[in-house]
């Protein structure tokens, strides 16, 4: 009976003794991988990725364009109808940039899904071209879905203050989201500054339509050519900062978006770099912020072929 007794409370002790073991290893190795989740995003348009890819050194430079200028994730254009030599040639590049962290999310584009029918209808159709190309290549899947849906290139939309498709625009997202999240892909969307002037609860339910939003801060920022730097820079920190406090004025919900903010080649020259990293310094401390996105990679093949 002793005897029992005591490998009754030694086989109890050595379990304890496991799992302590087990949740020391655990929280020992939470902060580094805590780390890597919190830092901030370095995103890349990729366009014509269909002609791009044809070359058989695309893959190749594209993965080492994003080591050299500390890109971690990329937004890959995909047509809505390709060959099979394209899709092998997608999932490839997939896999390369995985190998090196580097997360690719399938770039959709639109003028008009904001509109409920046939054109939200053809959107949401791409979307599940994306899934099945994931289910087809299960060990080179896309990390996500990124949307450009721009209606204000409509005409009946143009104006700084004319938001009249803005809830068409959020309704078409939580439906990409509804699927993205079912597949376990993070959504992200592109948007224009003047959608933040809307009011109170649109501003609201634009930010909780995408867990992810990208700020493309081209109209604030598009300097003279003969600014310096340093001015440059103190406008891109004025308006970025205006632009976040008008995103989230008069919101203090936790489930809003995080917001990257996008600058472009051709604002910056060869600027560009440094002012991405100094929307990190400025903001890599605030919960709301994602990170940095840069358009696009196409600009800089274009600057190499006009190179002498």
């Amino acid at each position: 009976m002793l005897l029992l007794i005591y490998k009754c409370s030694f086989g109890t002790a050595r379990r304890r003794l496991r799992l302590l073991s087990a949740t020391l290893i655990i929280s020992l190795a939470a902060p580094a991988w805590a780390a890597r989740a919190e830092e901030p995003v370095h995103g890349l348009w990729i366009w014509k990725a269909s002609a791009l890819l044809q070359s058989a050194q695309a893959a190749p430079a594209i993965r080492s364009f994003c080591q050299g200028e500390a890109i971690n994730e990329i937004y890959l254009s995909v047509a809505t109808q390709y060959s099979a030599l394209d899709e092998l040639r997608i999932a490839q590049l997939i896999a390369l940039l995985h190998q090196s962290d580097i997360r690719v999310e399938a770039l959709l584009s639109s003028v008009d899904a904001d509109e409920i029918g046939a054109a939200r209808t053809k959107l949401l159709d791409h979307v599940q071209s994306i899934l099945q190309f994931n289910r087809q290549h299960p060990t080179q899947r896309f990390d996500g879905i990124h949307l450009d849906i721009e209606p204000q290139q409509r005409p009946e939309n143009k104006g700084p203050d004319n938001l009249e498709f803005l809830p068409g625009l959020i309704a078409t997202y939580r439906a990409v989201r509804v699927l993205s999240e079912r597949a376990g892909l993070t959504l992200n969307a592109d948007i224009q500054s003047k959608l933040l002037k809307a009011d109170l609860p649109l501003r609201r339910a634009l930010l909780s339509a995408s867990p992810r939003l990208t700020l493309m801060l081209y109209e604030s920022s598009n300097p003279e050519r003969s600014a310096s730097a340093a001015q440059q820079l103190a406008k891109l920190r004025q308006s970025s900062q205006t632009l976040l406090d008008m995103a989230y004025a008069g919101l203090d919900n936790a489930n809003l978006a995080r917001i990257a903010i996008a600058l472009r080649t051709p604002d910056y020259g060869p600027l560009l770099p440094q002012m991405l990293a100094a929307l990190d310094a400025a903001y890599r401390s605030n919960p709301r912020y994602l990170g940095w996105a840069r358009h696009s990679y196409n600009d800089t093949l274009a600057t190499v072929a006009d190179a002498p």
